[in-house]
This record gives C-alpha cells, sequence and structure tokens, in this order.
C-alpha cells in the first residue's frame, strides 16, 4: 500500500487533493470527497452494467459500487498489478450519501493545490473528455488534471452504480 505524504503546511487559497495516476497521466481528487485507499481486492461482477462498472466489494458489511476510471475514460479496462488501488470517494447524490471506489493505477501523493494557479482545461489533447476536467494545475512534473467527480460520474452513471448496489 502506498504511504501518502503531505505537503508541510497548507498554502492559504490552497486546497488539498490527492493524486494519483491512470496510464501515463495525472489526476487530483479535493482529499475531502476521499474517505479511504484500499489495495485492489477482490471485485464482485455485476452482469448487465456498463463495461467501466467493475462491480462492487464488501467494504465492512457495505455495498460499495467500483468504477474504472481508465474505462470511464474511453481506455481499455484496468488490469490490477501490486500498484494498482481503490480509491473509496464520498459524495451527497440525490441527498444521500453515496461511496464510490475508483480504480486507479497508482496512488502518488496529497498536494497543495493554489486554486490561483489552476488553469482551465485544453479544448483537446487531455485524451479524455474535457468535461471531466476541472482544470490544469502545473508544478516542476507537469500538468496534473483536476477532476470533476460530479461531471465523471454522470446522471446515467449514478443509477447503473445504484443498480449495482442493489444487485449484489
Amino acid at each position: 500500500m502506498p504511504h501518502l505524504q503531505a505537503s508541510a503546511a497548507a498554502v492559504p487559497g490552497s486546497v488539498q487533493h490527492l493524486s494519483f495516476r491512470v496510464r501515463e497521466a495525472r489526476y487530483a481528487l479535493p482529499i475531502e470527497l476521499v474517505r479511504e485507499i484500499i489495495e485492489y481486492g477482490h471485485v464482485t461482477t455485476v452482469p448487465m452494467m456498463p463495461s467501466f462498472i467493475h462491480g462492487v466489494i464488501n467494504l465492512r458489511g457495505n455495498v460499495v459500487p467500483v468504477l474504472d476510471l481508465a474505462a470511464r475514460f474511453g481506455m481499455p479496462l484496468s488490469v490490477a498489478n501490486k500498484r494498482t488501488c481503490i480509491v473509496i470517494i464520498e459524495l451527497t447524490l440525490d441527498e444521500q450519501e453515496q461511496r464510490i471506489g475508483l480504480v486507479v493505477d497508482a496512488v502518488d501523493a496529497v498536494l497543495d493545490i493554489d486554486l490561483a494557479s489552476v488553469e482551465p482545461a485544453p479544448p483537446f489533447g487531455a485524451g479524455i473528455n474535457t468535461d471531466f476536467i476541472a482544470g490544469m494545475a502545473r508544478d516542476e512534473r507537469g500538468f496534473t488534471i483536476v477532476l470533476d467527480v460530479r461531471r465523471v460520474l454522470s446522471l446515467d452513471d449514478i443509477r447503473q452504480l445504484s443498480l449495482a448496489r442493489q444487485a449484489s
């Protein structure tokens, strides 16, 4: 399990984000959405779900749907290896707390991202639908794509995740 290193002190005007990799690109989500990071383990397949929904996991007695970010972005399904993780996020959807697992290739670090330095997504070139991108943060290693997780999960996706949870 990767060890996360938080930056020293939060910078005013910055927001902490969890950075991770999907294929060769670096992505980030606001840390406030992240509940935990677990090793990729047994995922139960649920029939008749879109290909980007791996299935569900049992997380301490709770059924949590698992979504493959790479497949959601139009890439081939992830093949788990020793660095593959499931990032458990929690969103409020239809006034209900919903936990969702996101399959990522590797978790990198907790970053302080200065909101003033986040650039808008380019209209092309990131390799994923730009509707999914909240912005692009630049640091010494290059760009990190800041995801708008609510757009990654469309209303139809949320219905499918809910069905996956109920079908298990």
